[in-house]
């Protein structure tokens, strides 16, 4: 099985480089939104400190979810253009097919959060945080990039269409822009901020900025961590069980 994900990764990989609007979306518009909101629109925020200290770990957040519709999309492909009947004939295992997906859609992701941070770092974004803090913080990205890889892996599966495995993603997308990604929770309009609050990437985009301002919560990060290991196991279980009808 081991050789059989190898095999599958370095294919979806070289993918995903022949995909230039995948990359765009992965690692080149994160990078253009973190510029735009610090540099366009945050003056207009009322933000103790720099704003790009403050906007740097919700960026992180959404580079991770703009990457998924990459995932969502090849999953598709493989599940509706006879692929996976392909692969019966060269004997490589069903379980292999998912798992390379995850581990393409994660190494995409560890370069691109590789890029917004050094992107960041290169415009003034300062961390006090100390070297556990870093590496609960990229711990906690890991973890996130997998959570959201496997309910986006089940989510193209579920897809009809490629097409249709396109915007399955979109509400993924947008979870993060109705967090305290941008802005706190608190200051935003009712309603609003009752949903941000409650939402899952609150508790883990809050995490994040306190690993990285060196002021970590364990209540926040229990918080985050519920969420991304529910995320996960639901998308998991989600994912097999389609990919046993579909395939």
């Amino acid at each position: 099985m081991a050789s059989s994900t190898t095999t599958m990764l370095g294919r979806n990989f070289k993918h995903t480089l022949r995909n230039p609007v995948a990359v765009f979306n992965a690692i080149l518009f994160p990078i253009v939104l973190l510029l735009m909101f610090v540099y366009v629109i945050g003056g207009a925020f009322d933000i103790p400190g720099k704003y790009i200290d403050y906007a740097t770990p919700g960026m992180l957040i959404l580079t991770i979810c703009y990457g998924l519709s990459a995932t969502a999309l090849s999953v598709n492909s493989d599940m509706t253009k006879g692929i996976i009947n392909r692969f019966k004939v060269m004997d490589i295992s069903r379980s292999a097919v998912l798992s390379a997906h995850v581990a393409a859609s994660l190494l995409r992701t560890v370069i691109a959060l590789a890029a917004v941070t050094g992107v960041a770092l290169a415009f003034g974004f300062r961390s006090p945080g100390s070297f556990t803090d870093w590496l609960g913080a990229i711990g906690l990205l890991v973890l996130v990039s997998f959570a959201t890889t496997w309910i986006t892996v089940a989510l193209g599966l579920a897809a009809k269409t490629p097409e249709s495995a396109g915007l399955v993603t979109v509400p993924l997308i947008m979870l993060p822009f109705l967090s305290s990604a941008i802005v706190p929770a608190e200051t935003m309009a009712p309603g609003v901020r009752q949903f941000a609050q409650y939402q899952p990437f609150t508790p883990i985009i809050e995490t994040l900025r306190g690993l990285l301002a060196g002021e970590p919560s364990g209540s926040k990060a229990l918080v985050a961590a519920a969420w991304c290991v529910g995320i996960a196991l639901v998308g998991y279980v989600w994912s097999l069980s389609t990919f046993k009808k579909r395939a």
